[in-house]
């Protein structure tokens, strides 16, 4: 869950920075979302690391 949606004009240079301000992950079509924020290009920037 976020602490706060997307806005309009939200731009971040990384996912740090998307996850410290509180809106990872952010998904395809919202504010804030890149597709080189995206590792794995399922339409979800910035999401939880799983890890094996």
């Amino acid at each position: 869950m976020r602490a706060r949606s997307p806005q309009v004009g939200d731009y971040w240079p990384g996912c740090a920075s998307a996850r410290a301000a509180g809106t990872a992950p952010i998904y395809r079509g919202e504010p804030g979302y890149r597709r080189e924020m995206d590792g794995d290009s399922d339409g979800v920037a910035c999401e939880p690391y799983r890890g094996l």
